[in-house]
């Protein structure tokens, strides 16, 4: 029996700060570029904007590639965080199709960037720094600095796990069938 190896990618996407927006505000631009994604964006659009962008780079060959086994398995809009599935050998080709779309797959999307966070052989991973990503932002836009947004949870001491818990909502958090 074989065993088939995947990657698991967790995305974020990003909005650059609107040109009316660069006063100085309150809130730091670490926290306005992690906007909810607000469009009626659904994996099915997403995976065929992914897809589209994958034939247009590698035409045939990318298409036959990752075709059956590109999948999302996790899509949030109030985090605009993403986790998608692919075979180990065709990764980088979905990474290159993500870093190369500039704008959110609806009708007039605004424009974005598809960040990849992390790549992993397992999705547990992916879902784990999915949640510190969360956890660390919600710390920055409380504190309002960004800087504890990039620092490991365990440096992050003076806030106790049930204040973290506590401004996690499960209602944000949507997941998405195998069949997309």
């Amino acid at each position: 029996m074989v065993r088939i190896k995947e990657r698991y990618l967790l995305v974020n996407i990003i909005y650059p700060p609107e040109p009316a927006t660069k006063h100085k505000s309150a809130v730091p631009s670490f926290v306005v570029q992690h906007q909810p994604t607000v469009e009626n964006l659904t994996p099915q659009l997403l995976l065929k904007a992914i897809r589209n962008e994958i034939a247009q780079l590698f035409g045939d060959h990318g298409s036959g590639a990752l075709g059956g086994s590109l999948s999302i398995k996790y899509l949030s809009l109030a985090t605009s965080t993403i986790i998608l599935r692919c075979h180990r050998e065709h990764y980088r080709m979905l990474w290159a199709a993500l870093t190369l779309m500039d704008h959110v797959p609806v009708k007039d999307g605004r424009p974005c960037t598809f960040r990849v966070v992390r790549v992993s052989g397992t999705i547990r991973k992916a879902e784990e720094e999915a949640i510190r990503q969360a956890r660390a932002l919600i710390l920055a836009a409380k504190d309002g600095s960004a800087l504890s947004a990039f620092l490991p949870v365990e440096s992050v001491d003076n806030h106790t796990e049930d204040e973290l818990d506590e401004n996690l909502e499960d209602d944000d958090i949507e997941m998405v069938s195998d069949d997309g």
